[in-house]
Order: C-alpha cells, then structure tokens, then sequence
C-alpha cells in the first residue's frame, strides 16, 4: 500500500499509521503475518495475504459501514472516532488476539472511557464456515441493535477484514438494508478486497426462514489394527478434532454427529496420519492434489415448502420476498443477547 493515506479513498485500503513499538518488532509480527496469510490462503481457498505489522487497515463499504482489520492500540479508536465511527464490532475469538499480541481489555477500556463510542465483541472462529453460519443470526441481531442504538458509522472488523467481517457486513446489508445479496456482494467488492463465504451467508437465511432442523450421520471407519481415530472438518472446522468410538465386536470405529441441512467436508486421522475413506463419498482433488469425503445433508422433503424455501434460497443468485425480509427483521430483533 502506498502513501500512507490519511484522507478517505473509496477504493483502497486505509492503512494506520504504525508506532516505534510495532515498528522494532516488524520482524516478529512480519514472521506471523506470513503465517497467517498463508493459513488463510489454505483455508479460505483463495489468495490472501494480511501485513498486521503494517497497522489497521479498512475500507468504506457505505458512508455508514466500514469493513477492516483489528485494532492493535487504544489509539486507533481515536483514528476511528475521527471519522465518525459510533461502533467497534469485533469478530475475534481469544487465540485471534492473543496470536498477535492485541491488549483488548485495555482498547475496550479506553473505548467505554471516551463515551462516544461503543466497542462490541460478537466472536466467530477464524476460517470456520459452519461456525459463521450457525453464528450469524445471532451475530448480525447484536450488530442490528447497536447500529440503532448509536447511529453514526459502524466498524466491522475480524483479524484481517477480509472472511468474516466482509461476510457479516454482507448478511447485515441483505437481512437488514434491504440489498440483494448479489448487489451487496458486488458493491463490497468494489470497495474491499476479500473473500467472504457466500454459502454460510445462504444457508443461515434458510434456516431462519425454515427453522433449523438437524439428522443424525453416522461417519465409520473399518481397521481393528489401528489405535486412534479421529475426524476433522465437517461442523467442527478443520482445526480441531472429533474421535470415533471403537466397537470391538464389529471391529468398526463410528461417530455420530447431527448436522443441519447442508454440504460437508471432513477427513479422517487415523493413528496420527490424514486420510480419507474410499468407501465414503470424495471431492475431486484440489489445486494441492488433496481428497477429502464429504457428505450432503438433506433435512425432510426438498419438494416441501420449506424444501422450496430452501433451494431457493441457496441458489446462485438468492432474493427475499418483503414477507421474508420482515420476517427476518422480527426474528433478529426477537433474539437476546447471551
């Protein structure tokens, strides 16, 4: 990024400007950046790349919506009170703060100190689809009542701002600012480089509209000479595991998991090594040359009318009905806070 720019420019990224502190330590936070770009990269499946070291960065996606990185000190509140911002909503979980050492107490102290301006923590996990999905009625509800609560602009960030900020700004402009999701994406695009999951966007509008069911799967893995399996992806996302239980009689490892309607892709990890099970369904392989199995949920009948709403719904280009949007509007404003 070049110049450094302290004036708003609608197409680029605004980068804050960084301190003596970050700047000894451009070497360290350099080494993480790569790190979690390239992680990112790998888990977003597209090419993206985050300089934390470089300082907060963010783009105007309306003259009322921001879409950013995280703060990193007490004083890129005042950079963004300076431009109007009423509301600080952050994504990050706990390890997305800790990874690159940001002292949240303290911002969030300095934040409820200045009076003008509310910082907010509705947390998603990083690179994890179904977590954003089942997350964001919820999420969007907290964001909804405080922009009415505190007008102004809002500040929507996660660790980089380019998965699951972008992503709650989209739902956001189609649950709420009346935008087609198609339209919402394409303007957000125009403004910010980044790659939100359009598919959790999809399946949380279903489920709000057709109430979220779940069925129960059952994943099996056939060995009586291994000592250890487990499962990853799925609904758990790919950086945690779930162990299969062994049943001695059968000589057959299984896990049962309910899944709300939808596609998933896990592997199996058995005594320590990835592996997929050729016996189950498998995607094709990726750019890397790697196989995962997977599986499609399908809750009742698709020909139903919530079936209907459904397809719909998570077609390639989805709208809502003004019944819908209103609907949706109740349902996140009927939601309490936890």
């Amino acid at each position: 990024m070049d110049g450094w720019m302290v004036f708003f420019h609608w197409n680029k990224a605004i980068p804050g400007s960084t301190s003596s502190e970050k700047t000894s330590n451009s070497d360290s936070e350099g080494k993480k950046s790569e790190t979690y770009s390239h992680d990112m990269t790998e888990a977003m499946g597209a090419v993206l790349t985050y300089r934390h070291e470089l300082g907060m960065n963010y783009n105007f996606i309306r003259p009322d919506l921001i879409v950013g990185s995280c703060l990193q000190t007490p004083e890129d509140v005042d950079k963004l009170r300076k431009i109007g911002v009423k509301t600080i909503f952050c994504l990050q979980q706990d390890p997305d703060l800790e990874y690159f050492g940001v002292d949240i107490g303290t911002i969030r102290d300095y934040a409820k100190k200045c009076g003008d301006i509310e910082h907010i923590r509705a947390q998603i996990r990083d690179f994890d689809a179904f977590d954003l999905r089942m997350r964001l009625p919820a999420v969007v509800s907290i964001l909804h009542k405080a922009v009415n609560r505190n007008g102004g602009v809002t500040y929507i960030h996660c660790t980089a701002g380019l998965g699951r900020a972008p992503a709650v700004a989209l739902a956001y402009m189609f649950w709420v600012q009346g935008y087609k999701l198609s339209e919402a994406h394409r303007e957000l695009l125009s403004k910010r480089s980044c790659f939100p999951k359009l598919e959790a966007i999809k399946s949380a509008t279903a489920d709000i509209l057709t109430d979220l069911k779940k069925e129960l799967v059952t994943l099996s893995w056939e060995d009586r000479k291994c000592s250890t399996v487990e499962v990853s992806g799925l609904d758990i996302g790919w950086g945690q595991r779930m162990p299969l239980k062994f049943d001695k009689e059968n000589g057959s490892w299984t896990l049962q998991r309910e899944l709300p309607e939808g596609r998933y892709e896990y592997k199996y990890i058995v005594d320590g090594e990835w592996t997929y099970n050729e016996f189950e369904l498998v995607t094709t392989p990726n750019k890397d040359g790697h196989v995962n199995n997977f599986l499609h949920v399908v809750n009742g009948d698709p020909n139903s009318a919530n079936g209907e709403v459904r397809k719909r719904l998570t077609s390639d280009d989805p709208d809502l009905t003004k019944e819908e949007r209103i609907k949706i509007r109740r349902f996140l404003e009927s939601l309490t806070e936890e």
